[in-house]
């Protein structure tokens, strides 16, 4: 299986540090992104060492020991955040949610821990692949909040999970097939907060990913940026 990879990040306009991370190993089928957690001290640490520990995974040729060594990969890192938070002396959160893309033969799998999300665009029509854990998803899928009302609430930023939060993390597994002209999106939240699913999808599939990927970014820019904003874009050949 071959690809088009493209990936873009930017501090944007009202953080001064760029608390996000991106790891891409298309020799592998291994892509990740991951967004320090903003208001946390150190969320630029927690990302750079998820990135770079998901970086040094040894090549494998077996989908599900990818998704086995990158999930452990993050366990290692999640007790390496509680410890180095816990050993600063100060009651502190060192935290980063992560979006992960494996790709072999026909298939994918999709894991994460927060609201850094995965999209699949096929024949035009673009499909969330993974599912926010966030306290307005929460709501929204107990039927008490419309997605409309969920993109505006005040509470809109509040992960339930993610990496260097919790002694217990748990990271969230899909699956699914790939064909020919299929196309992977991994995003922060930086992205999916200011463009809506149909503009990605219309970007996308009008364009190069290398251009669709600049036209993102200037829309964010446009619209105020006011997270930081990382993606990662993988077309199937």
């Amino acid at each position: 299986m071959a690809f088009e990879c493209v990936s873009r990040t930017h501090v944007g306009l009202k953080r001064k540090i760029n608390e996000d991370s991106l790891m891409t190993r298309a020799e592998r089928g291994l892509w990740a992104v991951a967004d320090g957690m903003g208001g946390h001290e150190a969320g630029e640490v927690a990302s750079g060492k998820i990135a770079e520990a998901l970086s040094k995974l040894p090549i494998v040729y077996n989908l599900q020991e990818t998704v086995d060594d990158a999930v452990a990969a993050l366990q290692r890192v999640n007790r390496d955040l509680i410890s180095l938070a816990r050993g600063s002396g100060q009651m502190r959160t060192i935290g980063s949610t992560v979006v992960g893309l494996a790709i072999s033969a026909d298939e994918f799998r999709c894991f994460w821990a927060g609201d850094s999300r995965a999209y699949r665009i096929r024949a035009g029509r673009i499909a969330q692949v993974s599912r926010d854990h966030s306290l307005v998803q929460d709501l929204v899928s107990a039927g008490m909040l419309s997605e409309a009302e969920a993109r505006v609430h005040p509470n809109a930023n509040v992960v339930t999970r993610a990496v260097g939060v919790s002694d217990d993390l748990q990271v969230e597994i899909v699956s699914g097939d790939v064909r020919p002209d299929d196309i992977f999106l991994l995003a922060s939240d930086g992205l999916t907060r200011v463009v809506e699913d149909w503009e990605i999808a219309g970007e996308l599939t009008s364009n190069s990913p290398e251009h669709a990927a600049d036209r993102m970014i200037d829309l964010v820019l446009e619209r105020g940026a006011p997270d930081n904003v990382t993606l990662v874009i993988v077309r199937l050949a």
